[in-house]
């Protein structure tokens, strides 16, 4: 199976925060941005297992600053790592403001997802191919992730 480049599957998405994305302050619902980091990072997951995915997990999902109403949000996915059939990826999420420039980071998170063949039953994923030295650190990162998600699943297993 022929591998992928993190740069053939990632994407960018942007989309602007309307009234109904968010509370009567103005502030958008965390559940609103969450949605849109699982769309972001399903296409991603998607491009790069060639076919359908399930989202498996979500490792980490921290709101670092708010986004509100007028705001473009834009997602930055990409691959971390791929294990068999799936693969880890992260999301960066930005919030700018149209009006000033300004972009702030809103949130960070780590997402697992597993492909699945025609029958529902997980497939094999193409190996990931990195080539820049960002690359090589998400996926060291990604590695250390997947062994405490890999620990921390054991540990559940054993206390039942």
């Amino acid at each position: 199976m022929e591998g992928k480049r993190v740069s053939e599957t990632n994407i960018n998405m942007a989309a602007l925060m309307l009234p109904q994305d968010a509370n009567p302050h103005g502030n958008v619902h965390g559940g609103v941005v969450m949605k849109r980091i699982d769309e972001a990072a399903g296409t991603v997951a998607t491009r790069h297992s060639g076919g359908r995915v399930v989202t498996a997990s979500v490792d980490r999902l921290d709101f670092l600053a708010p986004v509100f109403v007028g705001n473009i949000l834009v997602i930055k996915a990409s691959v971390n790592l791929v294990g068999g059939t799936s693969l880890e990826l992260g999301a960066r999420v930005e919030a700018e403001d149209p009006k000033t420039g300004e972009v702030r980071r809103a949130v960070s998170a780590y997402l697992t997802y597993v492909a699945l063949d025609d029958d529902n039953k997980p497939k094999k994923v193409p190996p990931l191919i990195l080539e820049t030295e960002e690359d090589h650190r998400r996926n060291r990162e990604a590695q250390e992730r997947r062994r405490l998600r890999l620990a921390e699943r054991m540990k559940r297993k054993n206390e039942k």
